[in-house]
C-alpha cells in the first residue's frame, strides 16, 4: 500500500470537526456529524478516514445504563477475568469483555454521564461502523472510512492510547509480509496495526477534555475500500487464545502454575505409595507362595546350626504384620501363618 504524496514526501493531515454537542439516545450520529462538516460536507474529502469516540456511539445507541454500583456492571459485562490488582484507590479488573476486547473495567464508563448511571460499549463496535460509514457516504457520495474508538491501556507500557474497536471501509492490518526492506531483505512477520495507528494518532487532536469526539484523518486513502469488505472490521485485530502469550496476568500465571505443581506433587506422592504398597504387598504374597510350596522340615542348608525348615525361614524374612492372601478367613500376620 502506498500513501498519499505531496510531490515526493508522505503527507498525513488531521484536524477535529468541532461543534457536535451532547448526543442523546437516539440521535442521528451521520446526520450531526455531517452538520459540523459544514454544507455538503465541505470539510470532507475523498479518502478522509473519520475517528469517532465510541462515547457519542453508545449514547446515541442507548448504551446508558442504570448503575448504582459501577462494579457490578463491570461485572455483567465481563466474560473472562485477566488480572486483578487491589490499590489504594480500590481494585482494577482487567477483563475480556462481551465484545471480545480486553481492557479495564471492561470498557464501562462513568464519567460524562448522568449520575447513577454508566456508559456500555456499542454492542457491536463493528457494526455500528458500518452503519454511520454507509450512512455517511449514501449522503456525500464520498469513499469514506470509519473508526470507532476507544481508550486502553497496554501491557509493558505505562499511558493510555486509543485503538480500534469497531472499522467500516477501512483496512486495519497492513501485511506486509513477503515484502522487502530498504535493504532488500524480505519481511516475514510484519503486519502494521494500521487501524490502531490512526486511532492513536486522532486522539492526539480529539483530547480528552476538549469535546472534540470526532476528528478526520487525510491522507491514508489507500486504506479505504469497500464498506462491506471482510477484512476492514476491527474484530480481525482480537487475537486469538491460541496464539495469546499473555492470556492471565503475571500473579495470575504464577498462582495458576503453583496450583497446578502442588496438584501434581500430591498426585505424583499417592502414585507413589500406592505402587509400594502394591510392591510390599506382592513380596509377601510370593515369599508365602513359596513357603507354602516346599514340605515342613525341608532343610535349610544355612551354616552348621541346627536345621530348621526353609518355610520358618521364609516366614522369618518377612515383617511383622504383613498380611496373609490365604483363605476367606480373617487376615493374620504372615510371619504367624507360615511358622504355624
Amino acid at each position: 500500500m502506498t500513501p498519499s504524496m505531496d510531490g515526493a514526501r508522505p503527507r498525513l493531515e488531521a484536524f477535529v470537526l468541532p461543534g457536535i454537542g451532547e448526543i442523546r439516545s437516539g440521535d442521528d450520529l451521520a446526520a450531526i456529524i455531517l452538520s459540523v462538516a459544514g454544507p455538503a460536507a465541505a470539510r470532507l474529502a475523498d479518502g478522509d478516514i473519520l475517528a469517532v469516540t465510541s462515547k457519542i456511539v453508545s449514547k446515541a445507541e442507548g448504551r446508558q445504563v442504570a448503575a448504582t454500583d459501577r462494579e457490578q456492571a463491570i461485572t455483567d459485562e465481563t466474560v473472562r477475568v485477566v488480572a486483578t490488582r487491589a490499590h489504594p484507590g480500590g481494585v482494577t479488573r482487567i477483563v475480556q469483555n462481551r465484545q471480545g476486547l480486553v481492557m479495564a473495567a471492561a470498557g464501562v464508563d462513568a464519567s460524562n454521564v448522568a449520575e447513577g448511571t454508566v456508559l456500555l460499549l456499542p454492542v457491536d463496535p463493528d457494526a455500528s461502523a458500518r452503519a454511520l460509514c454507509a450512512g455517511l457516504r449514501a449522503v456525500t457520495g464520498l469513499r469514506l472510512g470509519v473508526l470507532i474508538t476507544d481508550t486502553v491501556g497496554r501491557p509493558w507500557r505505562d499511558g493510555q492510547t486509543d485503538i480500534a474497536i469497531g472499522a467500516a471501509g477501512v483496512a486495519v492490518l497492513d501485511d506486509l509480509r513477503g515484502t522487502t526492506d530498504a535493504h532488500g531483505r524480505r519481511l516475514d512477520v510484519t503486519v502494521a496495526a494500521v487501524a490502531d495507528e490512526i486511532a492513536g494518532a486522532a486522539d492526539l487532536i480529539k483530547g480528552k477534555t476538549s469535546g472534540n469526539p470526532v476528528a478526520v484523518v487525510r491522507g491514508l486513502g489507500h486504506l479505504v475500500g469497500d464498506v462491506d469488505a471482510g477484512d476492514r472490521g476491527a474484530r480481525r485485530l482480537l487475537r486469538d487464545s491460541a496464539n495469546d502469550m499473555f492470556r492471565v496476568g503475571s500473579a495470575e500465571a504464577y498462582a495458576e502454575g503453583y496450583a497446578a505443581g502442588v496438584a501434581a506433587a500430591a498426585a505424583a506422592a499417592g502414585a507413589g505409595e500406592a505402587a509400594g504398597v502394591g510392591a510390599a504387598a506382592a513380596t509377601a504374597s510370593t515369599r508365602e507362595n513359596r513357603a507354602a510350596e516346599l514340605p515342613v522340615g525341608a532343610p535349610s542348608g544355612r551354616g552348621n546350626g541346627p536345621e530348621v525348615s526353609s518355610r520358618e525361614i521364609l516366614a522369618a524374612e518377612l515383617p511383622v504384620g504383613a498380611l496373609s492372601r490365604r483363605g476367606n478367613g480373617p487376615e493374620v500376620a504372615t510371619r504367624g501363618t507360615a511358622s504355624a
